[in-house]
């Protein structure tokens, strides 16, 4: 080449390199793309110079120097949002490298150049397309390692001198960055197509190759790692969720050890640092509730209580299977090099994987999960964040309800259930249901059903005693009438804005509005009183209601299916309660 010959065409080529990646980030916001734009004359100059030099024809060196000038016209375009240029840039970059793909010159820019046509086709919105471009890097990735596995040229050397090309160190590890890259984009290509097994194979390869070959952002990596651990939560797969918390933990730490600029920009970093690490928190909540709630699954009878026969045989069985298992699969899954797996191996050493199987076990857990809401609440306060912290709120309730299930003494039970009320009725009070009609149902609903359930556990405290005394009598009935309460709440929810009850429930309030019926019904028969009048005012409401649910799923039979068991015992009452109340009345 004319003009400076060989290292000029180079020291053009880096240049045009420099003003893409670096000279670019201090663009004015006026012209976003002016380096994007400088660059691209200078590639388009050294392509000229490579097609003069063509005449006295170099063969391959040349075709593959030609593809790398097409690559990095390629993803200039792109860059500038220019996508059929780059495209067809591109293509004519793989054209060029179809015959010697697999080759140490080539292989490395085949794979970037197919992994950038994938990137370029779901801008577009056709993933099938890009599928098939990753899918064809992924597979030339794995033929060559398998034939050739030397490591190979990296693009960028095509236009340097002898002594300035890279180590074999450092083309491997630029080569397994690509590599990486094209399950990354693979992984977001399944998830898109809703193939979720695979997507989540793809996202736990990409993680443990990014922390192997140090390429990653800590705060990204790991949120990526905490969204996967709901899927192996999903899944109910603990010890694999467990492990993905404890990685995204312990690389975020990475990210807050490093002090930032102090500015404005530092306030938002730490603003964001602090909204990851919340959102992590809650990650850590949900494993705490779902390990609690699965093994509640496992070890209740048919009538929600603790099986304690059932209870024996899964000890029994545990015992039996830790040992095997433990040692089996953590090697499948183990994220990192040693001095970050220690790290992660003693913040999972905080909390079980295993189904805990009694109160002790259970507690554990449940503290554990309890520390981490106060950790996300600290974040998501109700000022600024009031679904996010009511969400969390609902967490802290459901990990005490989940763990009453395992506390035998019905004291200790009734006040984890005070406690949850304690937390939800004030901000249930506070809320406006005309802007957050959905979350005042599910919190009126919940408030109901946790009195309900106090109430019956005062019943069963006081059947112990010899006799009632007045002070349980009105304990049992405040709590009744405070249950009462929320339900109606609740129903009058459903009414339209001239406070008519729908003629016929949607689908999603369906069962919980006759329940809601059967329980006030059940409510009102089992108030406690010594006064006959009031006693039959209270058997009426609560035939109306039974009536409601029998009346109801004759009109639409296809309710019957959400409510069965409720409707038998409907039916019963309705049959039964006239002739008492006909008793009562002759005896009054």
């Amino acid at each position: 080449a004319a003009g400076g010959g060989w290292p000029a065409v180079c020291a053009k080529f880096r240049s045009a390199r420099t003003l893409s990646t670096v000279e670019w980030l201090r663009d004015p916001e006026t012209e976003p793309f002016r380096s994007k734009y400088s660059a691209r004359a200078l590639l388009q100059e050294v392509k000229q110079l490579l097609s003069a030099a063509e005449e006295g024809g170099e063969g391959p060196v040349l075709a593959v120097r030609r593809a790398v000038l097409e690559f990095e016209l390629g993803v200039n375009h792109t860059d500038t949002e220019e996508l059929s240029a780059g495209e067809e840039h591109l293509h004519r970059c793989t054209e060029l490298l179809e015959p010697h793909r697999l080759s140490p010159d080539c292989v490395s820019l085949y794979i970037q150049a197919q992994n950038n046509l994938g990137i370029l086709w779901s801008q577009r919105h056709q993933i099938k397309t890009a599928q098939t471009y990753l899918e064809s890097a992924e597979h030339v990735y794995c033929q060559y390692m398998k034939e050739d596995g030397t490591p190979p040229l990296d693009p960028s050397e095509h236009f340097m001198a002898e002594e300035e090309k890279l180590t074999d160190q450092e083309r491997s590890k630029r080569f397994e960055k690509a590599y990486t890259h094209t399950l990354y984009y693979l992984a977001q290509v399944y998830q898109h197509m809703e193939m979720i097994e695979k997507a989540a194979q793809y996202c736990h390869t990409t993680l443990k190759r990014q922390l192997e070959y140090c390429g990653y952002y800590p705060v990204e990596w790991a949120r990526n790692a905490a969204t996967l651990s709901q899927y192996y939560l999903s899944k109910e797969c603990f010890m694999e969720a467990r492990h993905c918390l404890a990685a995204a933990s312990v690389i975020f730490s990475q990210a807050e050890n490093v002090p930032s600029a102090e500015d404005n920009e530092a306030e938002q970093d730490q603003h964001d640092l602090r909204e990851r690490r919340a959102e992590i928190a809650r990650c850590w909540t949900k494993y705490c509730l779902n390990l609690l709630q699965g093994a509640r699954k496992l070890l209740e009878d048919n009538i929600g209580e603790l099986d304690p026969d059932r209870q024996l045989e899964l000890k029994a069985q545990r015992k039996k299977e830790e040992d095997e298992k433990e040692k089996g699969r953590k090697k499948a899954v183990l994220f990192g090099t040693s001095d970050i797996c220690d790290s992660v191996l003693a913040m999972e050493e905080k909390v079980s994987c295993v189904y805990p199987l009694d109160f002790q076990e259970a507690r554990e857990i449940f503290l554990v999960g309890q520390n981490y809401v106060q950790e996300a609440k600290e974040f998501f306060q109700v000022d600024g964040y009031v679904t996010d912290h009511i969400e969390i709120l609902q967490d802290h309730s459901a990990l005490f309800k989940v763990l009453a299930f395992f506390e035998e003494d019905y004291e200790r039970r009734c006040k984890m259930h005070k406690r949850r009320v304690d937390m939800l009725e004030p901000i249930c009070a506070e809320l406006n249901p005309r802007y957050y009609l959905l979350i005042c149902r599910q919190l009126q609903y919940e408030l109901a059903d946790t009195y309900y359930v106090m109430r019956d556990l005062k019943v069963a405290i006081g059947n112990r005693l010899e006799k009632l005394d007045s002070h349980t009598v009105k304990k049992i009935n405040s709590l009744a009438h405070s249950a009462i309460k929320y339900y109606e709440l609740f129903l009058d929810s459903l009414r339209s804005p001239d406070k008519v009850f729908p003629e016929k429930l949607e689908n999603d309030v369906l069962r919980p509005a006759m329940v809601a019926k059967f329980h006030i019904a059940r409510l009102y028969r089992k108030l406690i009183t010594s006064d006959s009048k009031k006693q039959l005012e209270n058997m009426q409401i609560s035939l109306e209601y039974y009536t409601f649910l029998v009346e109801y799923c004759e009109k639409y039979p296809e309710a019957v299916p959400a409510v069965e068991t409720e409707l038998e015992l409907s039916k019963e009452m309705v049959s039964l309660l006239p002739p008492s109340m006909e008793r009562l009345r002759a005896k009054l």
